[in-house]
This record gives C-alpha cells, sequence and structure tokens, in this order.
C-alpha cells in the first residue's frame, strides 16, 4: 500500500507554522509524505532560519504559493495579508493540488489546514479528501468562535463583536470564568484588526463544520472543562520536538545557540529566561524599564531582543546598561527555546503568553512572569496565572508601563515561593503522561492517524 500524502496549509505567522511544522515530522515519522505549503515570504524566511538543511528528512516537502501580496508590501498592516490570502490563495492551492495529482501515485489524500483558513476546508469538500481542521491555541479560544451568536443574542457584543457588557462569563457551565475584555478580537490594538479576527472566527465556525477531524495542540488534563464541553475538539498535544527528540523547524529568524554555551556557566535554576515571540514590538520607554528592571534583579538573564522589537535597536538600552550587565546579561536575537527552557539553569520564563510558548514552558516545568501583548495571549495569562496557578502578572502604572521596579518585585515574588516552581513540576508530569504511551493525546494521534491511513 503506498502510504498517504498529505498537504499542511499554516497561516503564514510563526506561531502557526511551527506547531503545524511539528505535526508533520510527527507523521512523517509514521511514513506519510508531507508536502508543507508556505507562502512564497514565509517559505524563504523558514529556508533561510533552518540549521540543519536535511532536518526534515526525506518525506516533508516545502513547497511556496504567492499570497496575492507583493515583496515590496507591507504584510503587517492591518487587513492587507488575510484580504490578499482568501482572494489569490484558493486558486493557487487547487493548482498545486491538480500537478501534484497527475501522479497516479502520489495523489494528496487529506488535506490538514489551520482551522482560520475556512475556505481551505470548503476547497477540501469540493474536491472530496479528507479535511482536518487544526487549532494552533487553546481548546477553549475555539469555543469561544462557536459561542459568538450566543454572545450577541445575549447583548454581551453587537454583531460586529464590539464590546457592550464589561463582566465574567463563563462559555459553559464547567469552563472557567473569562474576562469579556478578553475577547480575542478586541485585544488586537486597531478596530481593523478586531474586524477581520473577528471575521475570521465567525467564518471559522462554517470552516471547522467541514472539516473531518477538528485537532487542537493542546492536551485533555490542562483543560479537561473545555474538551468535555466541546468534545469534536480533538486534543493531540503538546507538539513539541523535545516529545520526539527530534529538531524543531519552522522558526522565522536563526537561532543563535551560543546562549547553550553560556547557560552551561550559570548556577541551576538562577538564570530568566526573557522572549516575546514573533510579534510583540516595545517602545523605547518600556524597552529601557525592562532592561533596568532586569539589572536591578541581580540575577543573571537570557534576553531575546530580535532586530524589529523596537525602533533604531543598535542605541535603545539605557546608557551604561550593557557594560554594567556584563556577562551576567545575555542578548540574542533568537533562541532555541525549547532547549534552552529544558536547560537545568533556567528559573523562570518571562513571557507573551503566546500558546507555543506556553505549552514550551508548561512542558519543561517552568514558572511563569506573564506579559501579554496580543490576542488570545491575554487569556492565555489567565490560564497561566488563575488556573493552573504557575506565574504572576504585571501590574502597570497610570502611564501603562510596567516598571521597573515592578519587574524587581514580581521577579522576587516568583522566585521566593517554592509552590510556583513546584505547581509547574506537576504540570511538567501532566503534560508528559499525555503524549507518552497511553495518554489521552497519545491515544488521539494513533487515532488521527489510524483515519489517514483508512
Amino acid at each position: 500500500m503506498v502510504n498517504p500524502h498529505v498537504l499542511i496549509l499554516p497561516y503564514p505567522v510563526q506561531g502557526h507554522v511551527i506547531p503545524m511544522m511539528e505535526l508533520a515530522q510527527s507523521l512523517a515519522e509514521h511514513g506519510f509524505k508531507i508536502t508543507f505549503v508556505n507562502t512564497d515570504a514565509s517559505h524563504e524566511r523558514i529556508v533561510n532560519a533552518l540549521a540543519e538543511r536535511d532536518a526534515l528528512g526525506e518525506y516533508i516537502h516545502m513547497v511556496s504559493i504567492s499570497d496575492g501580496m507583493e515583496t515590496w508590501e507591507d504584510r503587517n498592516a492591518p487587513g492587507k495579508l488575510s484580504k490578499a490570502m482568501a482572494s489569490v490563495m484558493p486558486g493557487k492551492v487547487e493548482e498545486l493540488i491538480q500537478e501534484i495529482n497527475k501522479s497516479e501515485s502520489d495523489k494528496i489524500t487529506c488535506m490538514i489546514a489551520d482551522q482560520s483558513l475556512s475556505w481551505a476546508m470548503e476547497f477540501g469538500k469540493k474536491v472530496g479528501i479528507k479535511r482536518a481542521a487544526f487549532l494552533p491555541a487553546a481548546a477553549t479560544l475555539r469555543i469561544l468562535g462557536f459561542r459568538i451568536q450566543q454572545l450577541i443574542d445575549d447583548g454581551i457584543i453587537d454583531k460586529d463583536g464590539n464590546l457592550l457588557k464589561k463582566q465574567m462569563i463563563q462559555l459553559s457551565p464547567s469552563i472557567p470564568a473569562m474576562k469579556t475584555t478578553d475577547f480575542v478580537w478586541l485585544r488586537t490594538g486597531s478596530s481593523t484588526m478586531q474586524k477581520i479576527i473577528f471575521e475570521s472566527m465567525v467564518r471559522s465556525n462554517d470552516g471547522v463544520k467541514l472539516a473531518d477531524w477538528l485537532i487542537c495542540n493542546s492536551t485533555y488534563n490542562l483543560e479537561p472543562d473545555a474538551f468535555t464541553s466541546s468534545p469534536e475538539i480533538i486534543p493531540i498535544g503538546p507538539l513539541l520536538a523535545s516529545h520526539r527528540l527530534g529538531y524543531q523547524a519552522g522558526h522565522f529568524w536563526p537561532e543563535d545557540s551560543t546562549c547553550l554555551k553560556w547557560l552551561d556557566q550559570q548556577p541551576p535554576n538562577s538564570v530568566i529566561y526573557i522572549a516575546f515571540g514573533s510579534l510583540t514590538i516595545f517602545n523605547r520607554t518600556q524597552f529601557q524599564e525592562l532592561a533596568l528592571g532586569l539589572e536591578l534583579t541581580n540575577r543573571p538573564f537570557l534576553w531575546v531582543v530580535r532586530a524589529d522589537f523596537i525602533d533604531a535597536i543598535e542605541d535603545a538600552y539605557p546608557d551604561g546598561f550593557i557594560d554594567r550587565v556584563g556577562t551576567r546579561g545575555q542578548m540574542v536575537g533568537w533562541a532555541p527555546q525549547q532547549k534552552v527552557l529544558s536547560h537545568p539553569s533556567v528559573a523562570c520564563f518571562l513571557s507573551h503568553c503566546g500558546w507555543n510558548s506556553t505549552m514550551e514552558g508548561l512542558s519543561n516545568g517552568i514558572p511563569f512572569l506573564c506579559w501579554p501583548y496580543f490576542a488570545d495571549q491575554f487569556f492565555n495569562q489567565s490560564y497561566i496565572c488563575d488556573v493552573w496557578k504557575v506565574g504572576l502578572g504585571f501590574q502597570k502604572d497610570e502611564r501603562g508601563i510596567i516598571t521597573r521596579g515592578e519587574i524587581q518585585n514580581k521577579v522576587q515574588q516568583l522566585l521566593g515561593h517554592d509552590m510556583y516552581r513546584a505547581r509547574a513540576l506537576e504540570l511538567k508530569e501532566v503534560t508528559l503522561r499525555s503524549v507518552s504511551e497511553g495518554g489521552t493525546s497519545y491515544k488521539n494521534f494513533n487515532n488521527f492517524i489510524t483515519w489517514l491511513k483508512a
């Protein structure tokens, strides 16, 4: 029997690409042939960032298609990329599948697409191939999407997603309460982005109904009430390269592995690791307060400072900061995060609370300092601090700034109480059991494989 050929289609931002690349590598280990479809713009960055060119092996073939935008256009401009993708990519994917299917022995048998790409499920149904939607976020966020009409009927939001009532709500009786101000589309920074994400979530409600499977990069033990409430969402995570003992791919920036040697020289459980993902941007004032706060802790720290993290990065650090912290502080453009978080010298993770970072921190037993920036990250913070109780958040001052003193105090508070580390280590065992033989995610993933091969 010929091994199934699966086409995988992520949304073209790093936080969505990485878990789907991990899914691809997990499927490849079971003999599946994978065609992994990136946009031209993201494909170039991913290939350039791959430290090991043959890391993906013989079963994963990376291809790229146009996202509908010119190379010089700004893909960060609100709405432009989503609009261009929706108009151009369905036709490009159809052309790609038609080309691949000219081979009688190598036809695409299944499409796995990011759940936000509702048009992909529509197209998959049209051409008659198996379809799976992939959720790279918390299951509760998909349930929020399912409940949008109910929220409108209850007068909590209007038909455009605008908030009418500030309150705590429960999406179902068993799901922990959430703030209405933390609805994903309301935490996007602009009315344009709010409209785009709200409309995308509404469309996704229809798209996922066309999927044969709705799989999620989470685990039952972390969100039991969500998965009980919506059993159609199937947890198969956390999808991490460390669980496969394999190589992580999908980064948009080359990793600086020299920081691992620096970590080797630090005492156990001493280092603050700071990373804000691929999208967070700081103004100069906040950047300097963070730097000075790290300095005040008197602890070693590893800080990921992307080239686009702040304008004019070369002179953004406070005067004398680099000299004063000396070898106690290590700044890198991008880090091999899973390897960093598994290092025994790391004491805590100061994070933007993206879902991938959340899963990586939990899977390594690391407590969090939460600094959310965008969309679902605010809800993820509530999971970390209020439900799982493995972290602390920061309070902003009257200017909206998290001050150096607040940073120093929260570091002391988190690392001065063993309960956060102890609880984090408990959840590490929980997540490890879920992906180990006999665990819920392990069983679900194997059932998924059986369905793909049927």
